[in-house]
């Protein structure tokens, strides 16, 4: 085969053509191997359509794949938790292949029911791996399957809004369960009635659902998923879920889902880790089967059963639920035997060693042809520390097909910059590396901090800046010296996030405008609070606190991105970093951001190149209404003029107050002067 083209866009690359080859090679003997007679894998992942309960117009049908199954029975009110009735009993129908088929008045829209499974030497109840309606008792605090019937069945009327490249995904990291400023767990409807306006206002194209998968443990921000295809029912019914998503196609804004394929729950009642007595149905059955860090069940993905499973799963939630596509959870965890714990990634040996789990690559590949095949407008995001090459490159260039890569680094450096360097010690080259550093195959996903920054044990970036003058200082009539560099630096850290970004920039919820504290779900160590698991959202709609002018600002800001005309389209193209000045400028097209970073010196008249043409000021992060001074004039024209007489380049001369940052436009004129 041809040279291919990751290896082309990175010769370092060369040296492992040979691996890349065969991970190329392999991944399409595996999609010969699965598909069979189909002619694509939309046509293989059919499982949620076949297993599970199933409704037709004469009958309702269970089917479960139970390779160490004795016996399997319905069990539950209608008939029997204990003593069983008869009729309820599952036939083996070969390849290990169980059905119960039951005449339609035997059931009922919100009857609960569980499997009652037997197998050599025990048995237990069950829920099946592919159920669509899981509930929780609030006194035992077991969870049943249930029949979702309703009578209403959900009619769409909107269509998903278009996806292009050619503007950033603008996403919104965003919790159903902890979107109230209640302390309770907030539902899909009144985030639809709440929430979803403030992000449409605020000019996010895109929202990030956490926690939809069905989930026994509601602190584990949903990445102990136990029902893969159950729609949380803390938070509604599938009916609410899907007048969430529709609203938001109403708006033009997409909605992706954190979809966690890279392990499950250990609860053996609700997950499907022993459905039927063995381990080795979807899972590890060695050492590779209980995740060192997350006390958690690892996928098998050399197993086609497991494939099976999973795509399907995939297909589910963007049939079903019309979502955008998905963001991947916990990449590096599948991507490498030791999890990536403890790795460096410092050389290219280890993208590619003995330590790489193959299987696991060719399921992702597998999964981001699907999801093209079932909508090729569908995004896929990569939650990955490592940055193996070509992770977010196109299968056909010898990638594994994500369209996006979570930048993680970026918010680490921004805390170790925090928490390590004085405001002197921030250095303009080593920040604009560090913004712009990826590969140029590939795109990333920008964000200064996301839920993870946010949780209990950790900071979010304002909690960091302003400390304990979060709890004292934040009102507009109570002056703080240690607040005014709070948000300065806060407005900036952003503005360089989202200015340098490489295909998107995301935002977790609250944390626009400075959400204080952390998060830190009920649990027996706070006397299972709600206090810290919610937002306050009157914060930032006080006009009597400083929340309001990060809110302003971050409006602005994503208003800029979503209006300019060529922004994106560019990289971003060094200017001038003056590491002792602390000044940093860079343009992208026909825009300039410039960052004075410096503590406490302010410029004037500072030239930075520009080209023969007049500059409008659009933005300047120390403006009023952004809780600045106000020390710019964002009304003046700045004029690019010639370094010398005699001199073809150009340089702006402009003010630049200490902590400030603003953005200009290049304003063509008629002829060079």
């Amino acid at each position: 085969m041809s040279k291919l083209q990751i290896i082309e866009n990175d010769p370092y690359l060369a040296a492992f053509e040979g691996a890349i080859s065969r991970r190329h090679n392999k991944i399409l003997s595996k999609k010969k191997e699965i598909l069979k007679d189909a002619n694509k894998l939309s046509e293989f992942a059919n499982g949620h359509h076949y297993f599970g309960c199933q409704k037709t117009k004469t009958s309702w049908i269970f089917r479960e794949w139970a390779p160490n199954a004795i016996s399997i029975r319905l069990a539950g009110d209608k008939m029997g938790w204990d003593t069983p009735k008869p009729g309820y009993s599952f036939t083996n129908i070969g390849d290990s292949i169980w059905e119960l088929i039951l005449p339609l008045d035997k059931l009922h829209h919100l009857d609960e029911y569980k499997l009652l499974i037997s197998w050599p030497g025990g048995e237990g109840y069950r829920l099946s791996p592919w159920s669509l309606r899981v509930v929780q008792d609030p006194d035992s605090k077991l969870f049943s399957e249930q029949i979702w019937d309703p009578d209403y069945q959900y009619k769409w009327k909107y269509k998903s809004p278009d996806f292009s490249k050619e503007k950033p995904l603008l996403i919104y990291e965003a919790h159903v369960g902890m979107s109230s400023e209640k302390e309770e767990v907030s539902s899909f409807i009144e985030f639809t009635e709440n929430i979803l306006p403030r992000i449409a206002k605020s000019g996010y194209n895109t929202i990030q659902l956490m926690a939809v998968q069905e989930h026994p443990y509601y602190g584990s921000f949903g990445y102990h998923v136990s029902n893969l295809s159950a729609v949380s029912s803390r938070f509604g019914t599938p009916e609410d879920l899907k007048f969430l998503i529709d609203s938001a196609h109403a708006l033009g804004i997409k909605v992706i889902m954190d979809i966690v394929h890279s392990h499950a729950v250990k609860n053996i009642l609700e997950g499907p880790g022993l459905f039927d007595g063995i381990p080795g149905m979807f899972f590890h059955t060695d050492h590779r089967r209980e995740h060192p860090a997350w006390d958690s069940f690892c996928y098998d993905y050399g197993r086609n059963e497991t494939l099976h499973f999973l795509l399907s799963n995939c297909k589910f939630w963007l049939d079903e639920y019309h979502f955008d596509g998905f963001r991947f959870d916990g990449i590096t965890s599948m991507l490498y035997f030791d999890h990536g714990l403890e790795k460096s990634f410092d050389s290219y040996e280890q993208y590619f060693d003995q330590g790489i789990d193959e299987d696991a690559t060719t399921y992702l590949v597998l999964c981001n042809i699907l999801i093209k095949e079932i909508n090729e407008n569908a995004i896929s995001i990569a939650e990955d520390m490592s940055g193996m090459p070509g992770l977010a490159a196109g299968f056909e260039e010898g990638g594994l097909g994500f369209d996006y890569r979570l930048a993680m680094g970026v918010p680490d450096f921004w805390i170790k910059l925090i928490k390590e360097k004085t405001d002197e010690e921030w250095n303009t080259s080593e920040i604009f590396y560090e913004l712009t550093n990826h590969r140029i195959d590939e795109q990333i996903i920008s964000y200064a901090e996301s839920h993870d920054q946010a949780l209990v044990g950790d900071k979010t970036i304002i909690f960091r800046l302003a400390d304990k003058e979060m709890y004292t200082h934040m009102s507009v009539q109570t002056p703080s010296l240690v607040v005014d560099r709070a948000l300065a630096l806060h407005k900036i850290i952003r503005l360089a996030t989202l200015g340098t970004n490489g295909g998107g920039y995301l935002n977790f919820m609250g944390n626009e405008f400075g959400h204080p504290e952390w998060i830190d779900f009920p649990r027996e160590g706070n006397n299972w609070s709600y206090k810290y698991a919610r937002r306050q959202w009157s914060l930032a709609d006080n006009q009597n606190l400083r929340y309001q002018f990060l809110d302003n600002f971050d409006k602005e800001i994503l208003s800029l991105f979503n209006t300019a005309e060529d922004i994106h389209t560019h990289q971003p193209e060094l200017l001038v970093s003056n590491e002792h000045d602390q000044v940093l400028a860079f343009k992208r097209g026909d825009y300039i951001l410039i960052i004075n970073l410096n503590p406490s010196q302010s410029f004037s008249d500072y030239g930075i190149p520009g080209f023969p043409a007049d500059y409008q000021i659009l933005l300047s992060t120390d403006a009023q209404e952004f809780g600045g001074f106000n020390r710019i004039d964002t009304n003046i024209v700045l004029e690019s003029m010639p370094v010398t007489d005699k001199s073809a380049q150009y340089q702006i001369m402009t003010y630049l107050p200490s902590r400030t940052a603003i953005i200009l436009k290049r304003i063509p004129t008629p002829s060079i002067r």
